[in-house]
C-alpha cells in the first residue's frame, strides 16, 4: 500500500469529463432520452451506472407510495406498478441541470471501479448498516460491466445458502475468499485508457498519491536476559507524521474502514478474516499500551514488519491508547 487511489483526483476528472460530455449531448437538444443514455459514452460502465441510478430513485420514489385507503401491498397493484414502471421507462426525458449529477457520479464510480475495483468491491459489500441485502446486491451486478466475476460468484454463493441479507463482516470475509479462489486479477486498465482520452486524456498515475513515509519499527532489545533463551521483541508502534496521527480513538473497530480491513486481513492475517475480527476485539478489550502489545504476542511473529500496512496497523493501535 505504498500508493493510494485520490479520490479528489477522481473527483475532479469527472468534472472535467462530464463537463465536455454534457457540451456534446445538449448542444442542439434540451433533454436527453434513455435510449441516447445507453450511447452516451463510449465507456459503457458509464451509461450504465446511470440507468442504474435512474431506477434506484424509481425504486425509492415507489417505496413512498403509501395510503389508508389503498392497499399498495397487493399484488395485483404491484403487477401494475411493475408494468408502469416498464412503461416509464421507455419515456426517460432529464434536462442538462438534472443530468449532469448524475453522469459525474456515474463517470467517478466508474473510474474507481477501474482503477482500484478492491475499494469499490469494499464499499459495495459492506452494506447499508453493515448489513448487505441479497436482493439489492443481485440488482447492483446486473449493471457491472467491469471487474464483474469475483461478485457473480459471490452472489452464487450467498443464493446457494438462500440467504436474505449478510453482515458486512460476514460478506467481506465471503468475498476475500472468493478473490483467494479465483486468483482474481482486475481487467486491464490500458484497455480504458483510450476510451476515456477521446474525451478527456487519461493518465492513470494521476490518480494515485504517494503515502507518507513510516519510520521503521523500533525492537525492543532484552535486558538481562540469558544468551541461550531468545526472546521475540514485542511489537511497537509505529509513527507516522501525519495531521490526524495524534487523535485518539475510542473502538478501533468502529474507526476501520472496510478497505483497511481487507488489507489487514490480507497482509497480516493471512487472509482470516475470523483471526483478524478476534485480534481487533481483543485489542478493543485492552485499557493499556503495554496490554494491547501483549496481545499481540501471537500473530506478531509472522508479521511483515517493513510492510505499510504493519506501520498503519501499529499507529492505528497507537492512537487506541494514547
Amino acid at each position: 500500500m505504498d500508493e493510494k487511489i485520490s479520490l479528489e483526483a477522481i473527483a475532479l476528472y469527472s468534472d472535467a469529463y462530464a463537463e465536455k460530455v454534457l457540451k456534446r449531448a445538449f448542444a442542439s437538444k434540451e433533454k436527453i432520452t434513455g435510449q441516447e443514455i445507453l450511447s452516451l459514452c463510449d465507456v459503457q460502465q458509464i451509461n450504465l451506472f446511470i440507468i442504474r441510478d435512474l431506477f434506484r430513485g424509481w425504486k425509492e420514489e415507489t417505496k413512498k407510495l403509501k395510503s389508508p385507503y389503498f392497499n399498495y401491498e397487493s399484488a395485483e397493484v404491484k403487477e401494475a406498478l411493475e408494468t408502469f414502471m416498464g412503461t416509464l421507462s421507455k419515456h426517460i426525458s432529464i434536462d442538462r441541470q438534472h443530468f449532469a449529477p448524475l453522469l459525474k457520479k456515474a463517470v467517478s464510480q466508474t473510474v474507481l471501479l477501474v482503477l482500484d475495483p478492491y475499494d469499490y468491491f469494499s464499499m459495495l459489500v459492506s452494506g447499508t448498516n453493515n448489513k448487505l441485502d441479497i436482493t439489492g446486491f443481485r440488482e447492483e451486478i446486473k449493471y457491472l460491466k467491469v471487474n464483474r466475476g469475483p461478485l457473480e460468484r459471490m452472489l452464487q454463493k450467498l443464493e446457494e445458502k438462500n440467504l436474505k441479507e449478510v453482515s458486512g463482516n460476514e460478506a467481506f470475509a465471503i468475498l476475500d475468499q472468493i478473490l483467494e479462489e479465483l486468483s482474481f486479477t482486475p481487467d486491464d486498465v490500458d484497455g480504458y485508457v483510450e476510451k476515456f482520452t477521446a474525451v478527456e486524456k487519461f493518465d492513470p498515475e494521476k490518480f494515485y498519491v504517494k503515502k507518507v513515509a513510516t519510520a521503521p519499527a523500533v525492537k525492543a532489545t532484552p535486558v538481562n536476559t540469558p544468551k541461550a533463551v531468545k526472546t521475540e521483541p514485542s511489537p511497537q508502534p509505529a509513527k507516522v507524521n501525519t495531521v490526524n496521527s495524534t487523535q485518539k480513538i475510542q473502538r478501533i473497530k468502529e474507526r476501520l474502514t472496510i478497505n483497511q480491513k481487507f488489507m489487514f486481513t490480507k497482509v497480516l492475517f493471512k487472509g482470516d478474516f475470523e483471526v483478524f475480527s478476534k485480534a481487533i476485539d481483543e485489542l478493543d478489550q485492552q485499557s493499556s499500551m503495554p496490554d494491547a502489545l501483549k496481545s499481540l504476542e501471537k500473530y506478531y511473529s509472522a508479521w511483515d514488519k517493513e510492510s505499510q500496512e504493519f506501520h498503519e496497523f501499529m499507529e492505528i493501535v497507537e492512537r487506541r491508547f494514547s
